[in-house]
């Protein structure tokens, strides 16, 4: 009997913000429980400049959700309060040219307006 490794995927749903997405997915255990896993994804370029993703993954239970939601919470309204929504400054980077010589110039990452708002009090308190 062959056991099947792969996790049912029950609900998901992701925010793209300029070279990263978050994925919120809820998955079941083997017991029938529900869990969530946050994905960070980044995009990123190897030195021959083809592209690949660097991934971060949490995984988060229900006996932890009001604390993380909590927390959560209190860093945002902190950092809303102390400097506002509004962006300071455009991450600055330089990017290496496919030859590997390192370009001088530098671009400005325009902050992504295409996102989607994300409610942690709907997580549940159990």
């Amino acid at each position: 009997m062959t056991e099947n490794k792969d996790i049912e995927e029950i609900f998901s749903k992701s925010v793209r913000s300029g070279r990263r997405t978050y994925f919120f997915d809820v998955r079941s255990t083997r017991a029938g429980d529900y869990y969530l896993t946050i994905t960070e994804s980044k995009r990123d370029f190897n030195d021959d400049g083809t592209p690949f993703y660097k991934k971060h993954k949490l995984y988060l239970y229900k006996e932890d959700f009001t604390n993380f939601k909590d927390a959560l919470n209190e860093v945002s309204d902190y950092i809303i309060k102390e400097k506002g929504e509004e962006i300071i400054s455009n991450t600055k980077r330089k990017t290496e040219k496919i030859s590997g010589k390192k370009d001088t110039t530098e671009t400005e990452e325009k902050p992504s307006t295409d996102f989607i708002e994300v409610n942690f009090d709907d997580l549940g308190d159990d």
